[in-house]
C-alpha cells in the first residue's frame, strides 16, 4: 500500500518535533492527534465524543464518532438506540460504544490555528514535564552551567536542557558573574510550576563545599572517609567534620592532600574561603575541642539536657576561640549542634568563688550557723539546704570537725527551715490565688505552683491549657545565633518530657481527655471477656 505524502509529512514533522524538544515521538503524535480531535468537534459539534487514531507507522489518520448504546435516546448526537446498535453489532449491549467512520475534512485557518495551538500546547507541556522529571533527580547534586543572564543581582544559568536559577542570597559575597561565564553550583530545591520547572541552585550551601570535597577526595567517594557536618559562613571560613572507617586512613590528611593540593582546589572554588578539616568524634566534648581549632580548651562542661557546652579557655586564647565578630565559635556552635558559651581561666575562677560565698552566706543565713560551718558545708559540695535535711546523718557527720551530734543538729536546723519556706510559699500561693486542685499534679511543688500563679496560671484548666514551651520555655536558632525565652517554670529543674507528662495529666483532671486504662486492668477485662 502507498502512503501518500500528506501522511509522511505529519511523521516527519512529529519526528522533527520530537528531536528537536527532546521528547517522546509518541506524545507528539498523540498532541496531534487531541488537536485534530478538537478542530473535528468544532465542525461536527462540540458535544460530539469524536476519537482520533492516527497509525505511527504509515501516518494514516482515522476519525470515528463514538455513540453509547441505551434504550432511550436523550442525545441523538452521543446516543444510539440498542435496536439500531444491533444492527450494526450484533453483540451491542445497553453501555457499549458503537464507533462510525466519519469522512475526512479540511482544516479552515481557524481550525488550523487552533490544532497549532493545542499541539504546541501539548508539546511544552511534555517538554517542562521532562525537564522537571530530569532536574527533579539532580537534586543535591552539584551541576555546570553558562551564565545567560544576570537580572536585579539573581543569576540565570543555562544548563543545557533547562534553566537554573542563582538568587542572591545563594551566591558568595562579593562574587560577580557576568554573560557566558562558566559557573558551578548546588541544586538544592526544584519546584513544578505554571511557567515550567523552577531549578534553585546555590553556592553558600553547606553541602556545596560537602560535593566539592567529595569530587576532589576518592576516599569520600569511595565511602572510606564520611562528612559528618559542615559549616559555612560563606566567603569567609568554614569548618568541615570528618571521619574515617578505615583506622590506617587520616581523614584530615586525605582530605587535605598532597601539599594541600586538594583542599586548595575546593578553596580556589570558594573564592579563598578557609577551610578547617576537622576530625569528628563521637563524644561531644572532645568534638567541641576539635572544632574550635586553632584556640586551645583548658576545661569542657556538658549539660546534655539543654544542649549547651561551657568552655573554659586559657586568658590568652579567648580572642582566638571567639573569632572576628564571633565566627569561630559561632561556626563551632553550627558544626555540633550546641549552644557554646566561652570563659577565661580567670572568669570560671572568679565565677566559682562566687557560687562558694553564696552557698556559704545561704548556709549561714538558713540554719544559722557561723562563716566556718558554712564554707565547710560549701566546701564539701552541698549546693542547698535540700540536700543537707535529706542526706545520710554519716554523709554530714563524715566533714571533718562534725560528729553524729553535730550532723543531726544541723539536718533538723535544715528540715525547720524547709518547713518554715514551705509554708510561706503556701501562704503566697493562697495570695495569688492558685486553687488546691492543681497541688494535686504529681511534680509541683508548691514554689512552682507560686511562679505559676505569677505567671496568671491559676485553676487547672488554666494549666491543662499550657503548652510545654509555656513551663520550660523554648529556643529559636537564627542567622547562626541561638535565643532562648523563658517559660514560667524555667527556673527549676524540669524536662520537657515531666512538663508534658503533668500538662496530661490536668488535662485528664480537667475532663478534656480520657485516662488510658493501665496495661494490667486490660488484660484483666480482656480475660474476663
Amino acid at each position: 500500500m502507498a502512503v501518500s505524502a500528506n501522511r509522511l509529512e505529519l511523521l516527519q514533522i512529529a519526528d522533527a518535533v520530537a528531536r528537536e524538544k527532546s521528547i517522546d515521538r509518541e506524545i507528539v503524535i498523540a498532541a496531534m492527534a487531541d488537536a485534530i480531535q478538537k478542530a473535528a468537534r468544532s465542525r461536527y459539534g462540540q458535544e460530539t465524543n469524536i476519537r482520533v487514531d492516527i497509525n505511527t507507522k504509515t501516518g494514516e489518520m482515522k476519525l470515528q464518532r463514538l455513540l453509547e448504546v441505551v434504550e432511550e435516546v436523550e442525545d441523538p448526537a452521543t446516543q444510539i438506540y440498542l435496536d439500531l446498535a444491533r444492527d450494526k453489532n450484533p453483540d451491542a449491549e445497553p453501555g457499549d460504544f458503537i464507533a462510525e467512520q466519519l469522512p475526512p475534512m479540511e482544516f479552515g485557518r481557524i481550525a488550523a490555528q487552533s490544532a497549532k495551538q493545542v499541539i504546541v500546547q501539548k508539546v511544552r507541556e511534555a517538554e517542562r514535564d521532562k525537564q522537571y522529571e530530569e532536574f527533579i533527580g539532580r537534586v543535591n547534586e552539584i551541576v555546570n552551567g553558562t551564565v545567560k543572564r544576570v537580572e536585579y543581582g539573581n543569576v540565570i544559568v543555562d544548563l543545557g536542557k533547562g534553566e537554573g536559577i542563582i538568587r542572591r542570597d545563594e551566591q558568595i559575597p562579593r562574587e560577580l558573574f557576568r554573560y557566558g561565564d562558566r559557573v558551578r553550583a548546588f541544586v538544592y530545591d526544584v519546584r513544578r510550576e505554571q511557567r515550567g520547572p523552577q531549578i534553585f541552585l546555590s553556592r553558600t550551601h553547606p553541602q556545596f563545599m560537602a560535593k566539592l570535597f567529595t569530587m576532589e577526595v576518592p576516599e569520600i567517594y569511595d565511602g572510606i572517609i564520611e562528612i559528618k557536618a559542615v559549616a559555612r559562613d560563606p566567603g569567609s571560613r568554614a569548618k568541615i567534620a570528618v571521619v574515617s572507617r578505615d583506622s590506617s586512613v587520616d581523614p584530615v590528611g586525605a582530605c587535605v592532600g598532597m601539599r594541600g593540593s586538594r583542599v586548595q582546589a575546593v578553596v580556589g572554588e570558594l573564592q579563598g574561603e578557609k577551610i578547617d578539616i576537622i576530625p569528628w568524634s563521637p563524644d561531644a566534648a572532645s568534638f567541641l575541642v576539635n572544632a574550635l581549632q586553632p584556640a586551645e580548651v583548658a576545661k569542657v562542661v556538658l549539660d546534655e539536657d539543654a544542649e549547651r557546652i561551657e568552655v573554659v579557655v586559657p586568658d590568652d586564647q579567648l580572642s582566638l576561640a571567639i573569632g572576628r565578630r564571633g565566627q569561630n565559635v559561632r561556626l563551632a556552635s553550627q558544626l555540633t549542634g550546641w549552644d557554646i558559651d566561652i570563659l577565661t581561666e580567670q572568669e570560671e575562677s572568679e565565677r566559682r568563688q562566687k557560687e562558694f560565698v553564696e552557698r556559704s552566706a545561704l548556709f549561714m543565713d538558713a540554719l544559722n550557723v557561723d562563716e566556718m560551718v558554712g564554707q565547710l558545708l560549701a566546701s564539701e559540695g552541698f549546693a542547698s539546704v535540700e540536700e543537707v535535711a535529706y542526706v545520710e546523718n554519716s554523709e554530714v557527720a563524715a566533714i571533718e570537725g562534725f560528729d553524729e551530734d553535730t550532723a543531726s543538729e544541723i539536718q533538723n536546723r535544715a528540715k525547720e527551715f524547709l518547713d518554715r519556706r514551705e509554708q510561706e510559699l503556701d501562704d503566697k500561693r493562697k495570695a495569688l490565688g492558685v486553687a488546691d486542685e492543681l497541688r494535686g499534679i504529681d511534680g509541683l511543688t508548691t514554689a512552682m505552683l507560686v511562679a505559676l500563679g505569677e505567671d496568671g496560671v491559676k485553676s487547672v484548666e488554666d494549666f491543662a491549657g499550657c503548652a510545654a514551651d509555656d513551663l520550660v520555655g523554648w529556643t529559636e536558632r537564627k542567622d547562626g545565633e541561638t535565643k532562648r525565652f523563658t517559660g514560667a517554670l524555667s527556673a527549676f529543674d524540669l524536662s520537657r518530657q515531666d512538663a508534658e507528662a503533668m500538662i496530661m495529666q490536668a488535662r485528664v483532671s480537667a475532663g478534656w481527655v480520657e485516662a488510658e486504662e493501665p496495661a494490667a486492668e486490660i488484660d484483666e477485662e480482656a480475660e474476663e471477656a
